[in-house]
C-alpha cells in the first residue's frame, strides 16, 4: 500500500513538471543600485549589498516567494517578521534555534521524548515543533536544524492552519534555502574561537548560462562548548541545486539537502526541589540546582555552570537527514502554476542523560541516611547531593512524501484588482520509533545507594565525572556485562499520517487605500497508529480521520502609501496524533485496543484556536526599514484534560494576549536594526481535573475524588511575559563595521504541582486536605549580551570576530515540565575569515 501511495505521489509530480510552475513578483523588481539580471555586480554594489542589505518593503529581496503570501508585507494583515541573512551572518548563528533566539517573542521547550534536544519553537505559547516549513513545504521530523544553506527565515504569528494545515496554532516558520541566482558569485567562510570551535562553510552560485543556474552550500562544523564540560557536537552537509529555464517562463528546479551530526547531547542541571522536600509554603520556586547549595542533610557545595551529569561511555546523538526537491513553473502571463515535490527521510538515535529529581536526591528526603533496617544495609542515600542519571533513549526515522500545486498572481474584475493564490496539496507522512534496552536503575528505589553510586547510575550533584567507567548490565542487579541493543521489532512504534487539502487565497485591492485580505482551507488527516506490543500479542492498528476547515479575513487601510493599518481573524486546528509522535503530543492516540481506548479514539477531537489582531505597518527610508505593532489575543478552546471521572475531555481553555513591536531594515546607509519587543500574558483558563486518592479506611475501600487541576489560572508553561531583542551592525568608516545584540527573556515557567491530598473517615467521608504550597518549576529572566566587529580587507576579504554571552552571564534557556532545565552556554569568542567573489 505504501508502494502504491509513493507512486501516485511520484505521478502527480511528473504531471505537475510537465505543466507547471511560478512567478516573478515583488522580488523580480530592480531596486535602484542593484544590477540588473544577467549582468554581474560591480565592486561597489558588491560592498553595498554586503553592508545594507537592499530590501523592497522592509524585506530582504528573494525570489523565492511563498505564493500563498499574495501581498507585501506593509499590505499583509498579519505580524510576519523576517529574519534576513545579514542578521544570521552577524550574530554567528550556527543553528535555527540560534537564528530565532533574535527574535522576541519565541522561547524554547525542552522535551523528554520524542525531542529532548531538537528544534521546538514556541510562537506566541503555543509549541510549534511540528508548524516547521522548508520553502513552504512542511518539515516534520525531530532535529536539529543548521542554517548553512538557509538565505532567511520567514515568521508568521498568530493561528495559521490557513496558511500551513493541521497546527500552527502560535504562527509557522518558513526556511527560505538558498537555490540558483542570476549571477556566478561564491562566498568562503572559516571560523575558529573559544572551546575549539571550528566552522567552514562555502556557498557557490555559478549561472552556467543564460539558461541554467548552479549552486552548492556546504558545511563542516566541530566544536566543544564554551562553560559546558565533555559535550561536543560534529557535522557535516551539503546542499547542491540546480535550475534549467532561467530567465523564461518556464523553469525547473531541483535541490537536494543533506546534514549528518555526531554530539553528545547535553543533559542540563536538575531543579533543586520535587513537591515532597520543597521547604516553606505557598508558592515554592523550584530553579535549577547552580551555584551554592546546601541539601536537607547540611551539606553546602557550589555546581558549576559546566557541571555535567552525562556519561561520555554511554550518551550520544546521531542525525542524518536528506531532503530532495523538485520544483517545476510555468508562467502564463499574470497568473503562475507551481508544483513542489519533496521526498525527505530524517533519522535519529539517542541516549540523553535526563538528570533527574522526581526522586528527591538533589535536595534530599530526609536529614540523615538509615542507620538500621534494609536501607541501612543497601546504604540508601536519602540526605541529598546526588543526582540520578535517567536514560531516555531512541531510535527511529521520518519518511514522507509530499506534492504540493499551487496557481498564483493577479488579475482585475473590473476595477478592482485580485492578487490570488489557489492550491492542493497532497502528504503521506511516516515516523517510526523504538528504545535501547539498557540497565540505568530504574528499577531501584530509593534510586541512590551504595550499589547504584558503584555503578555510576548515581553520581554527585556538586562533582561529577563525565568519564565514569560506566558499564550495561543485563539487569540493575545482574553482574553479566551486555552491550546495549536495540528493542525487538514489537516493541517498536509506528506512525502513518496522509494529508489531502485544498486552500485559496485572495487580497483584494478596491482601491490603493482599501485591501480584502481572505483565505480558506481544508484538510482531511488520516492518522494510523501501530503501536508497541508484548512478545507473542497480536499487532493492532488504531485509525482516526479529522476533516479539519480553517479561515481568515483582514482589512488593510493605507493612509499612505507606506503605511498601513490592519485588523484580521484566523483560526487553527490541531487534530490529535498532528506529530506523528515526533514531539510532545497532548492530544495522543491510545496505545491498546480495550474498550475504553476505542471510546476515546473515536472521542478524541482537535484542539482548536482563534485570534484576533490589529496592528500597523510602515515602510520608511524608501521602504528601507520595516516597523510593525501589533496586538492580539488568542483562545484555545477543546484542549484535552482530565476530567472529574479520571478520562479524557475537551473542555480545556487557555488565552494569550500580547503586544509586538518590530523593526527590521537600514536606519541609514550602513546602518541596520533588527528586533523588537514582546509582551504576553498566558493564561489557563480551564486545566481541567486533578483525581485524588483517599486511601481505604478499615472497612472502607480507598476513593477518589476530583479537584480543579493546579492548573487553572496559572501562566502557560514555556511562556515568557516580556521578551526583547535588539541587533545593529554600524559601518564606522568604510570596511570597518560594529555592531552587537541584547536580548532579554522574563521568568519562564516549566510546571505545577501542588500538595492537595484526600482522606477519608470510617464512614466513608471523603474530605480533600486544601494545598499548603504549589511546586513551582522555573528559570530565572536573563539578560544576553553579543558583540561583533569586522573589517573589509578588500573588496573580496572581510575577517570578524564575534564575542557571544560577551558577560559570561550563567543563564537558563528551557524549562522542562520536570526533571531538568537546559543551561546557556558561556562566552564563546571566535574569528571569521570571509572570501567573496
Amino acid at each position: 500500500m505504501i508502494m502504491n501511495c509513493k507512486s501516485q505521489f511520484l505521478a502527480l509530480s511528473c504531471v505537475g513538471f510537465i505543466a507547471s510552475a511560478s512567478s516573478a513578483s515583488a522580488a523580480d523588481r530592480v531596486v535602484e543600485g542593484t544590477p540588473k539580471p544577467g549582468t554581474a555586480p560591480t565592486d561597489e554594489q558588491q560592498r553595498d549589498a554586503q553592508s545594507n542589505d537592499i530590501v523592497v518593503n522592509g524585506q530582504a529581496i528573494q525570489p523565492q516567494q511563498d505564493p500563498k503570501q499574495v501581498a507585501p508585507l506593509v499590505d499583509t494583515p498579519r505580524s510576519i517578521v523576517v529574519l534576513p541573512s545579514r542578521v544570521i551572518e552577524q550574530t554567528g548563528a550556527a543553528t535555527l534555534e540560534d537564528a530565532l533566539r533574535t527574535i522576541p517573542g519565541i522561547t524554547f521547550g525542552a522535551a523528554e521524548g520524542g525531542n529532548p534536544v531538537g528544534d521546538r519553537p514556541f510562537i506566541r505559547g503555543f509549541d510549534s515543533q511540528g508548524s516547521i516549513y522548508v520553502d513552504g513545504v512542511r518539515d516534520l521530523g525531530a532535529q536539529s536544524r543548521e542554517v548553512f544553506a538557509t538565505d532567511q527565515v520567514q515568521v508568521v504569528r498568530g493561528s495559521n492552519s490557513t496558511l500551513g494545515g493541521r497546527g500552527s496554532a502560535g504562527g509557522t516558520l518558513n526556511i527560505i534555502s538558498k537555490l540558483p541566482q542570476n549571477d556566478t558569485f561564491g562566498r568562503v567562510s572559516g571560523s575558529y574561537g573559544s572551546a575549539d570551535y571550528k566552522r567552514v562553510t562555502a556557498d557557490v552560485n555559478l549561472r552556467a548560462s543564460d539558461l541554467i543556474g548552479v549552486r552548492v552550500a556546504g558545511l563542516w562544523h566541530d566544536q566543544e562548548f564554551a562553560g559546558r564540560d565533555a559535550i561536543y557536537s560534529r557535522r557535516w552537509g551539503v546542499a547542491p541545486s540546480v535550475t534549467l529555464g532561467l530567465n523564461t517562463d518556464t523553469r525547473l528546479t531541483a535541490s537536494y539537502y543533506y546534514l549528518e551530526t555526531h554530539a553528545l547531547p547535553d543533559s542540563g542541571i536538575p531543579y533543586l526541589y520535587t513537591l515532597g522536600n520543597a521547604p516553606g509554603t505557598g508558592d515554592v520556586y523550584s530553579e535549577p540546582a547552580i551555584g551554592a547549595v546546601t541539601t536537607i542533610g547540611g551539606q553546602t557545595g557550589f555546581v558549576d555552570r559546566n557541571t555535567f551529569y552525562g556519561l561520555r561511555s554511554r550518551d550520544f546523538r546521531d542525525a542524518k537527514t536528506h531532503q530532495a526537491t523538485i520544483r517545476a513553473e510555468h508562467d502564463f502571463g499574470g497568473l503562475t502554476l507551481r508544483n513542489t515535490a519533496r521526498y525527505t527521510y530524517s533519522s535519529q538515535a539517542y541516549i540523553f542523560t535526563q538528570p533527574d529529581d522526581q526522586q528527591g536526591n538533589v535536595y534530599g528526603t530526609a536529614a540523615t541516611n538509615p542507620a538500621t533496617g534494609a536501607g541501612a544495609t543497601r546504604g540508601d542515600r536519602v540526605n541529598g547531593g546526588l543526582v540520578w542519571r535517567r536514560a531516555n533513549t531512541r531510535y527511529g526515522y521520518t519518511e514522507s512524501l509530499i506534492d504540493q500545486t499551487d496557481l498564483y498572481g493577479k488579475f482585475n474584475t473590473g476595477p478592482v484588482e485580485h492578487s490570488i493564490a489557489v492550491g492542493t496539496e497532497f502528504a503521506w507522512e511516516k515516523a517510526r520509533r523504538g528504545t535501547y534496552v539498557l540497565a540505568s536503575g530504574s528499577t531501584i528505589s530509593p534510586r541512590c545507594n551504595t550499589a547504584t553510586i558503584a555503578r555510576y547510575y548515581c553520581t554527585s550533584l556538586f562533582s561529577p565525572n563525565p568519564s565514569d567507567p560506566w558499564v550495561n548490565y543485563a539487569s540493575d542487579t545482574s553482574t553479566v556485562a551486555t552491550p546495549i541493543v536495540r528493542g525487538a521489532l514489537n516493541t517498536e512504534t509506528q506512525n502513518d499520517g496522509t494529508t489531502q487539502a485544498a486552500y485559496a487565497f485572495d487580497s483584494i485591492e478596491f482601491s490603493p487605500s482599501l485591501i480584502l485580505n481572505l483565505g480558506a482551507r481544508f484538510d482531511r488527516f488520516k492518522s494510523v497508529l501501530t503501536p508497541a506490543a508484548a512478545a507473542g500479542a497480536a499487532t493492532i492498528r488504531l485509525t482516526r480521520t479529522d476533516e479539519l476547515f480553517n479561515w481568515q479575513v483582514g482589512l488593510v487601510v493605507k493612509p499612505t502609501k507606506e503605511t498601513s493599518v490592519y485588523a484580521s481573524y484566523a483560526t487553527s486546528a490541531t487534530p490529535p496524533n498532528s506529530l506523528l509522535g515526533e514531539g510532545q503530543e497532548g492530544n495522543a492516540l491510545p496505545t491498546t485496543n480495550t474498550a475504553a481506548s476505542l471510546q476515546l479514539l473515536d472521542d478524541l477531537r482537535p484542539t482548536k484556536t482563534k485570534s484576533w489582531e490589529v496592528g500597523a505597518k510602515a515602510s520608511l527610508f524608501a521602504e528601507q526599514l520595516q516597523l510593525q505593532a501589533a496586538a492580539f489575543q488568542t483562545d484555545i478552546d477543546d484542549a484535552r484534560v482530565t476530567n472529574e471521572f479520571g478520562g479524557a475531555s475537551f473542555v480545556g481553555r487557555s488565552r494569550i494576549r500580547g503586544v509586538e513591536l518590530t523593526a527590521n531594515g537600514n536606519i541609514l546607509p550602513g546602518w541596520n536594526v533588527f528586533g523588537g519587543y514582546t509582551y504576553l500574558d498566558p493564561k489557563i483558563l480551564d486545566g481541567g481535573s486533578t483525581i485524588l486518592t483517599a486511601p481505604a479506611v478499615g472497612a472502607q475501600a480507598a476513593k477518589t475524588v476530583a479537584v480543579p487541576s493546579v492548573n487553572t489560572g496559572r501562566q502557560l508553561p514555556q511562556t515568557v511575559k516580556h521578551s526583547f531583542t535588539a541587533n545593529t551592525n554600524v559601518e564606522i568608516v568604510r570596511g570597518l563595521q560594529i555592531g552587537g545584540s541584547a536580548i532579554y527573556s522574563a521568568r519562564q515557567f516549566g510546571g505545577y504541582a501542588d500538595n492537595r491530598a484526600a482522606v477519608q473517615n470510617a464512614a466513608g467521608v471523603v474530605t480533600v486536605v486544601p494545598a499548603t504550597k504549589t511546586l513551582v518549576r522555573t528559570i530565572p529572566d536573563y539578560w544576553r549580551f553579543d558583540a561583533r566587529a569586522s573589517y573589509r580587507l578588500t573588496p573580496n576579504i572581510e575577517v570578524a570576530v564575534n564575542a557571544q554571552n560577551l558577560t559570561d552571564k550563567v543563564f537558563f534557556t528551557q524549562a522542562f515540565t520536570a526533571h531538568y532545565a537546559a543551561i546557556g552556554l558561556g562566552r564563546t569568542v571566535f574569528g571569521t575569515l570571509n572570501i567573496r567573489y
